[in-house]
Parts: structure tokens; sequence; C-alpha cells
């Protein structure tokens, strides 16, 4: 089975790129996100035509998340409130999280929250978020112990996922209390594919736009599949995909895949 992440920063905007890349990678499950499209727009024919399933969550403009699979999931639900029914509904107003299963595989498709800047009310919200999930997480870990949370996390995690060149003192996406809160959900029984396969940096998933970042390599790992122990010692490789990254008029992300 191999399991693919990718931010596609618009589906409509980026449905070509997307069909392209499935047509060269036969995987079986695609996970998007930030498909900024309202769930009666997203593209769901051309992907259906070519044999896939899809499922969505989506919004207007924002967030959006998105699962494209070759095989049919079960249990399928979008947000956190399905699961933790007694937790504020607002926090689901954000369309940021779905989930379903194949194959006895739980698979959460999660897009975290960016933060904005280290201090701003995006950025508390963006903590919050985490502590949600780390709930969220647990109580699904209760009944389904073959569990891969994958997505854009917005976070990186160690020096080695960001490029020499960035100044990262408390910068978004490398702060200390953004780190920590993913090592909060992290010891919850999960581990990093990526770093089960290749330890050393310079490995990215986002590049920004400006100062031909992508050229240089000035890049960010904040994709990741995080897995628990009976998927960890099943993995048999995880790669970044930069080839998409080199198209026109990309995303600023780029496939991560784990296979097993």
């Amino acid at each position: 089975m191999k399991i693919a992440t990718w931010n596609v920063n618009s589906i409509r905007t980026r449905l070509e790129h997307v069909i392209f890349w499935l047509g060269e990678n036969p995987i079986d499950v695609l996970c998007l996100q930030e498909t900024k499209v309202v769930d009666v727009d997203f593209p769901r024919s051309p992907l259906e035509e070519l044999g896939y399933h899809t499922y969505f969550s989506g919004q207007k403009a924002y967030n959006g998340v998105a699962m494209i699979t070759r095989q049919p999931l079960s249990n399928i639900s979008a947000g956190f409130t399905p699961i933790l029914p007694n937790i504020d509904p607002l926090w689901d107003v954000q369309k940021r999280l779905i989930t379903g299963v194949i194959d006895g595989i739980r698979i959460v498709n999660v897009y975290v929250p960016n933060g904005s800047s280290v201090g701003s009310e995006k950025y508390e919200f963006k903590l919050r978020w985490l502590m949600v999930l780390r709930e969220y997480l647990h109580t699904l870990l209760l009944s389904q112990p073959a569990l891969c949370m994958c997505g854009d996390f917005n976070i990186a995690l160690a020096a080695e996922d960001i490029h020499e060149k960035a100044n990262t003192d408390n910068h978004i996406m490398a702060s200390e209390p953004e780190r920590q809160s993913l090592r909060d959900i992290l010891d919850l029984g999960f581990a990093d594919a990526f770093r089960k396969f290749t330890t050393q940096g310079g490995h990215y998933s986002w590049w920004d736009y400006r100062a031909a970042a992508f050229r240089r390599n000035m890049g960010w790992r904040i994709d990741h599949h995080y897995l628990t122990p009976i998927l960890y010692e099943r993995a048999k490789s995880c790669i970044i995909d930069p080839t998409p990254r080199k198209l026109p008029q990309p995303s600023d992300h780029t496939p991560v895949i784990v296979e097993f």
C-alpha cells in the first residue's frame, strides 16, 4: 500500500497537476490539504472517471481536506466532533481534518493551522487546535492501533527539517511551544516515517514562492507521515517527490509518500 500527502493549495487550480501525478504514481490513497473549495464544487468527476473514490470536507477559499482512494473507505468522518461529541463544535468550523479506514488502517488527514506569527491570536488558536487533535487521536487509538496520521503540520520539528539559511529564532512553524505541542501528540505512540529511512537534513516538502527558494533548496519539511508502531514496523519506504514543484504554477508543497 502507498499513501501520499500533498497540500495542493487549491484543488481546482492544481487539478491537472493532481491528475498527471496520479497517472505517474499509482498510489492507493492521496490525502490532500488546502483544497479551498466548498463540497458542492469539489471536482470529483474527473477523479472518479479515473477510477478513484473521493471524500472531502471543504470551505470557500480557505482550508479544506480530501482523500482520493483506489478502494472505498469505511468509517469516514470529518472534523473532531464525530469522535469527540462533547467538544465545542466551533472547532470544526474550519475544515481541517478527515479520516477513514482502508484495509484495517485508519488514516487521519490533517491540515494544521499555520499560526501566522508567534504570539498572535492565530498562533494561540494553533496551539489549542493541536491540544484538541491530541485528545481526538487518544480516543481513536483506544480502538484503532494501526493508524497513519499525515498532512501539512505547519511545524518543522528539528533543525534538520529547515534549510540552514533560515532564521528560526521565535519563527512560526519552528517555535518551541509548537514543537512541544507536536511532541505531545507523538508521545501517544507515533513515529516519523520519513526519519526511519533518512536521517540527514536537506530534504524538504515546502518552499516559499519567493527568493527562488525551490531552485536554491531553501525549504522546510512540514508535511509528514506519523505512524503507530504496527505500521512503523511495516513501512518499507518514505520519500518526498519534488517533481510537481517543478511544474508551471505549482503548489508550494510537494507530495510525501509512505509505502507499506
